[in-house]
């Protein structure tokens, strides 16, 4: 069918091909479920709403102009350069093609839901671009093309496995199978099959160095989504063999290392080690194949490394990678397989607020590998991870006007810092990483992707959010629509549209943090017992059909595990699925960040200003003040508190740092 609809193509060239679709498993033998299309959800009023207006309207055109005008660095120039359209330099990370097809994947997810012809011409310019660059063996990497086209001929693939040349082929394969998806083309698609075959070719027989070519392994993800939408098994079969390497590359003597998750081979992995991005791209990928293949020797790690970040090593805001730099495995007495890491997952509970890096492609990642687990298996316990992550971690990558973005995302900020921190506190238009802007951006244009999947004859309920969902569900078509004031408020009411004819469930997510939820349908209260995290409800739906949720959001105060050394004996705030902090910018005139702490008994008021943070719900309370005394040395004395109370706003975390420079944290002293 795939094959036949390429071919259909041909004849209509402007044509949408097929649903677009996160990961398609709409054909895949061993998932549960079936995702719905990034096109049938058009979110329409409420927070979703306005993050995906904000992203269509502000982020995808302004990274398109500072990647085309080379501002900060000549993102789309290097693809002219590269093709001998253009004269000049290589000038920047060797990871920032791969940045440009993330932002190509951004902008074809955005016109996907709502066309747009300016957008839709800047995407064609930007694949013309990426084409004409293309070697005619499938090998695209501007660094080396430039080199070459400059008269370097020394300049090789694969010189250097950190210049991240499969990860860039990696996006480029997904960014083909997604343009093709929303515009019926086939130009990106065919240069992503190309790369693949380029890969192909050079992974034939590869050396032990070769098989260390897996840094930021995005190309597991690519191929196999390749093979969804062309159909090829061969891309399937070469995405298998991207992760049987890992077992060449595994070994003191191999020269793997635990920073790239190759110090052993993934199926003996039961520990979650290493960069961040890299572990949870491997993990995803992983996760794709599992969903291809069955293969049982994959059950085991992606189990075991899921419950090692949940249990160990997850911050509360659903963000993951504490460590700038370390040494893994910790105080090992082999010493011959101590390697460097950094950006990485730390010690078990090792999870530090000030110096947390957190970086935001991490939690993209960490939503990508939930998603395909999902698909699996259908438990809510993924997509209560992705709800954490996307509503703290991921959003908060970019500022509520679209166009500032951070690269780490750290749970306190102070003044001075304890130490110098590698990264900006600041949010920028632009940072020398530029992984995570058009990352971000990605995830947000294909937030409707996540909201919904299905079964032959089951619709569930992922994320709740006002919008409308069209789709094919039982043999018929299925219209609902949500209306809600999610994540600020815990009532749902779904209404059936159009329904078909034959009965069918509507599952509905009960997520981890609801200690409560019920559920009226027509203004009946129903069972609302749940199974893997979801309350089903059969019946032969008919058009006007209400569901009504309720899920109370009580201000909680957190704790974490007492092995968790750098917030013992503090709390964090939350409500719903949003975690809150407190910013110096609202505290009283002369009350410091430093002398804040909170209670388990604070009562918050949930508070609105239409001039404050675009309007979101803030928190209010009294909380216990003790007045912070200069430090001359490392240790002092301690004295009793004081019975002091300050009236302190909360803001969600994630929007945060929007008022200028200022203290952050999300931790309190418990007092």
């Amino acid at each position: 069918m795939k094959k036949l609809l390429l071919a259909l193509t041909l004849l209509t060239p402007c044509a949408q091909a097929e649903p677009l679709y996160v990961a398609d498993t709409t054909d895949s033998p061993h998932a549960l479920l079936r995702p719905v299309g990034v096109d049938e959800v058009r979110f329409t009023s409420g927070f979703w709403a306005d993050r995906l207006r904000v992203c269509r309207e502000r982020s995808i055109p302004a990274m398109w102009e500072l990647m085309r005008d080379s501002q900060y660095k000549p993102f789309y120039e290097h693809f002219l350069i590269a093709a001998g359209k253009a004269e000049g330099d290589y000038h920047g990370a060797p990871w920032n093609d791969g940045d440009f097809y993330k932002w190509i994947e951004a902008a074809c997810s955005s016109i996907a839901a709502e066309p747009n012809a300016e957008m839709r011409e800047a995407i064609d310019m930007a694949v013309a671009a990426v084409v004409a660059a293309q070697r005619a063996d499938g090998y695209i990497h501007t660094p080396v093309l430039i080199k070459n086209r400059n008269g370097d001929a020394s300049a090789k693939p694969f010189s250097d496995r950190n210049d991240f040349e499969v990860y860039n082929l990696g996006h480029l394969m997904t960014a083909g199978c997604v343009h093709y998806r929303v515009t019926g083309e086939r130009g990106l698609l065919e240069a992503g099959e190309r790369a693949a075959q380029f890969l192909e070719r050079a992974f034939e027989n590869p050396t032990p160095q070769m098989a260390r070519q897996a840094v930021c392994p995005s190309h597991y993800m690519g191929a196999v989504e390749l093979y969804r939408t062309t159909g090829d098994k061969r891309y399937l079969k070469l995405a298998q063999r991207f992760l049987d390497l890992r077992k060449t590359a595994s070994g003191v003597d191999g020269g793997g290392g635990d920073d790239n998750q190759d110090r052993i081979p993934f199926v003996d992995q039961r520990e979650a080690v290493g960069h961040a991005v890299r572990a949870n791209y491997l993990y995803a990928g992983a996760a794709d194949l599992l969903l291809e293949t069955g293969a049982e020797e994959y059950v085991a790690p992606l189990e075991a490394v899921w419950e090692s970040v949940v249990e160990k090593k997850l911050y509360v805001t659903g963000a993951c990678g504490a460590l700038y730099d370390g040494a893994s495995p910790d105080a090992s007495p082999r010493q011959g397989e101590i390697t460097r890491i950094h950006q990485a997952y730390g010690r078990n509970y090792q999870l530090p607020s000030a110096t947390a890096h957190n970086e935001t492609c991490a939690a993209v990642g960490a939503v990508l590998w939930n998603w395909r687990r999902f698909l699996a298996d259908g438990e809510a316990r993924h997509i209560d991870w992705i709800e954490l992550a996307l509503h703290n971690a991921v959003l908060s990558g970019v500022d509520l006007g679209g166009t500032d973005y951070f690269y780490t995302n750290p749970l306190r900020v102070t003044d001075p810092q304890p130490t110098d921190i590698r990264w900006s506190r600041s949010r920028l238009p632009f940072i020398v990483s530029f992984c995570c802007p058009p990352n971000v951006v990605r995830t947000v244009a294909q937030l409707g992707g996540y909201a919904y999947a299905k079964t032959d004859d089951a619709m569930r309920v992922n994320l709740y959010a006002g919008g409308e969902l069209t789709t094919d569900l039982a043999g018929g078509e299925l219209r609902l629509t949500q209306a809600t004031d999610y994540p600020w408020d815990g009532a749902v009411k779904i209404t059936i549209n159009e329904a078909p004819a034959a009965a069918f469930a509507i599952e509905l997510r009960r997520p981890d943090w609801a200690e409560a939820m019920t559920v009226r349908v027509n203004g009946q209260k129903v069972d609302a017992e749940s199974r893997d995290g979801y309350v089903s409800v059969r019946r032969d739906w008919k058009q006007g059909d209400t569901v009504e949720i309720d899920l109370p959001m009580p201000v909680v105060t957190l704790e974490s595990h007492p092995l968790v050394e750098e917030t013992r004996n503090q709390l964090a705030v939350k409500r719903g699925p949003i975690v809150y902090c407190l910013e110096s910018v609202d505290l009283p005139e002369g009350v410091s960040i430093e002398e804040v702490g909170v209670s388990p008994d604070t009562e918050f008021t949930v508070e609105r200003d239409p001039e404050l943070l675009g309007g979101v719900p803030t928190l209010v309370a009294d909380l216990p003040v003790e007045d912070a005394k200069p430090w001359r040395g490392l240790y002092r004395p301690a004295e009793a508190e004081t019975a002091k109370t300050a009236r302190c706003r909360l803001v969600p975390y994630y929007a945060w740092g929007n008022r200028g420079e200022s203290e952050m944290t999300v931790w309190l002293p418990r007092r």
